[in-house]
């Protein structure tokens, strides 16, 4: 990649010569508005014109979002003609937009309120008929509401790009078109995984997640105990909803305002993480001792459970049968806590603080029920616990760091915090597998090989002489290569982890939203280095604790002493393992071309 000079309203500049005007001017200190651009200027479909900008020797102006650089380009960004544009721009994409901006649930972090501040959009401007509308609250996991929609195209492009899908598309012509599934239906009448990666690029609120703060409330008022688990990856982000920089652990802060909300016991999805691995590294075991066709892939992330299930049903018997650590950690609240303390289990209300759109879903799936009662009540997303403290008053930079509530399940070890990012659950599980099948710890036991943010990731690992081959995906797109060798019996490796969103729970898509426009203070680079520094946080929690290896976590031997007995047995299965479902043949018609994405 080569280096040419292109000048930025008469000052010279050099940039990639691979760049758009739009990559090139953030480079160089300029912040051109755009709607249909994210992550470094990476543009869904130059749709919204409202980066345009004039080029010296074009007669019209042209998006900054795809027009390339060249050597001498002499680009006039505060030229008058531009700025009458994209003022106009705006103000035609706010004639049809719905502006019940007090409750919508983006307020404080909606782009189009914030460009038409930076263009300087006069008020009704341009008034008429607005588009038919489409509300779609049916799924569990994503609201879709197009009366907020500006077609922008974000959502499509990240739903196909980045996971390979093409669940959304544009529907209908003209005047009347939207964003939608095929046939303009809702998300959950099609093979949507809910990973909610849409929700994390659309830059209004046309796409959100599933509030459940309202059961909460209810559950509350109910008088019911109301037990609260937080993920391993919210601590690593929630911070960003107060003005934290990117990177700050949160985990101290975020315990003493759970504390304050009211929950009965605040405890740690870490020990569920702990509990995955003493079953799934026993499963895998016993399936290469016994010589179960392979590999054994995870099964923690209900958005890549839904791609199994809808995509590869053929392949559902290489799945684990563990139910996700939060599943786990409700089963357990609901039997051995419930006993213990003497709580009528009917009484618990379980509360999953996730950074996960699909964990809404996957706490009401049948197979995760243990004698008819949820194993989960409620899933919150890290954005919604960010509401619920708001709400509350609390004031989130005078609160003291405190610590999760210890009462029979809740102590960790540092293999269970670092489930959170990709490659962390085949990590923990790698420290334990060694140690049963030789009796030793993994040294060192920091298992790198499988750390990173690469797509697909490769790793062995020599235990008793016999070397397992070892692989990690992360978003599905990554994952279809994977499956696709499994399919045509290529497949090499004994154990894949798998996770549904790109770089892993720290980028799920209940996270805190990552968008420069609300960043000031961050790194120039900051769409290329939130992932690792969320990560960090993760991986420097395990590597700070005393106890590291999941089958040294002292509440996990006594939960196995005192009442599950070993991995695999009878009340184990009961409780912490679940079954799955071919989703293809849930629909009537699930061939129609586009319903699966396909072309």
């Amino acid at each position: 990649m080569g280096k040419v000079t292109v000048y930025f309203d008469n000052q010279p500049f050099k940039v990639d010569s691979e760049m758009t005007i739009l990559e090139a001017a953030k480079a160089c200190g300029y912040n051109i508005p755009s709607l249909c651009s994210w992550q470094n200027g990476r543009c869904s479909l130059a749709s919204c014109r409202v980066c345009l900008v004039a080029v010296e020797g074009e007669r019209r102006l042209v998006p900054s979002c795809a027009y390339p650089v060249r050597d001498g380009l002499k680009i006039m960004i505060n030229d008058e003609r531009a700025i009458r544009a994209r003022r106009t721009s705006v103000e035609l994409i706010l004639s049809n937009h719905s502006f019940n901006c007090q409750s919508c649930p983006k307020n404080g972090q909606c782009e189009l309120l914030e460009v038409a501040r930076i263009v300087g959009a006069r008020p009704n401007m341009y008034e008429g008929e607005m588009t038919p509308v489409t509300y779609d609250d049916k799924s569990f996991g994503i609201i879709r509401d197009t009366s907020k929609c500006i077609l922008c195209g974000r959502c499509i492009e990240t739903c196909k790009e980045l996971q390979g899908l093409g669940i959304l598309g544009f529907e209908q012509r003209g005047f009347n078109t939207i964003v939608g599934p095929a046939a303009n239906r809702s998300f959950k009448d099609v093979p949507c995984i809910l990973c909610g990666q849409c929700v994390n690029v659309c830059p209004t609120g046309a796409l959100m997640e599933h509030s459940e703060i309202d059961k909460l409330d209810k559950a509350f008022s109910e008088g019911k105990i109301v037990i609260v688990q937080t993920a391993p990856a919210v601590r690593a982000a929630i911070g960003e909803e107060f003005g934290e920089k990117i990177g700050t652990s949160s985990t101290g802060k975020m315990v003493a305002a759970l504390h304050r909300l009211g929950f009965y016991r605040v405890f740690d999805t870490n020990f569920g993480a702990d509990l995955t691995i003493m079953e799934e590294a026993h499963e895998w075991i016993h399936r290469v001792t016994t010589r179960v066709k392979g590999p054994m892939i995870t099964s923690c992330s209900p958005g890549w459970v839904n791609y199994m299930e809808y995509y590869y049903p053929d392949l559902i018997n290489h799945l684990s049968s563990c139910k996700s650590p939060h599943e786990m950690v409700g089963a357990i609240i609901k039997s051995y806590y419930a006993e213990k303390h003497n709580i009528d289990r009917s009484k618990i209300c379980v509360v999953s603080i996730m950074p996960c759109t699909a964990k809404k879903y996957e706490k009401e799936r049948p197979e995760n029920r243990v004698d008819n009662l949820k194993d989960v009540d409620i899933v919150l997303t890290t954005r919604e616990l960010a509401k619920l403290i708001r709400r509350a008053g609390i004031v989130w930079k005078k609160l003291p760091n405190e610590e999760f509530d210890h009462d029979l399940i809740g102590e960790y070890s540092g293999a269970g915090v670092i489930f959170g990012v990709t490659g962390g659950v085949m990590e923990a599980a790698c420290r334990t597998a060694y140690h049963i099948l030789t009796g030793d710890e993994l040294e060192p036991v920091d298992f790198t090989k499988v750390r990173g943010f690469n797509g697909i990731k490769e790793a062995s690992i020599e235990i008793n002489g016999i070397t397992y081959n070892l692989a990690v995906a992360s978003g599905m797109k990554n994952a279809k290569v994977l499956l696709d060798d499994i399919r045509a019996g290529k497949s090499k490796y004994d154990f894949i982890e798998i996770m549904g969103c790109p770089g892993g729970c720290i980028n799920g898509g209940g996270q805190p939203y990552v968008k420069e426009l609300f960043l000031p203070n961050e790194d120039d680079d900051i769409m290329d280095t939130y992932l690792a520094k969320r990560a960090k946080v993760l991986y420097d929690k395990d590597k700070f604790k005393a106890v590291r290896r999941s089958h040294l976590n002292k509440d996990i031997i006594t939960l196995y002493n005192d009442y599950l007995k070993e991995p695999g047995s009878p009340i184990a299965h009961k409780l912490l393992h679940t079954s799955y479902t071919n989703k293809r043949e849930c629909y009537p018609n699930p061939h129609e071309e586009g319903f699966y994405g396909e072309n």
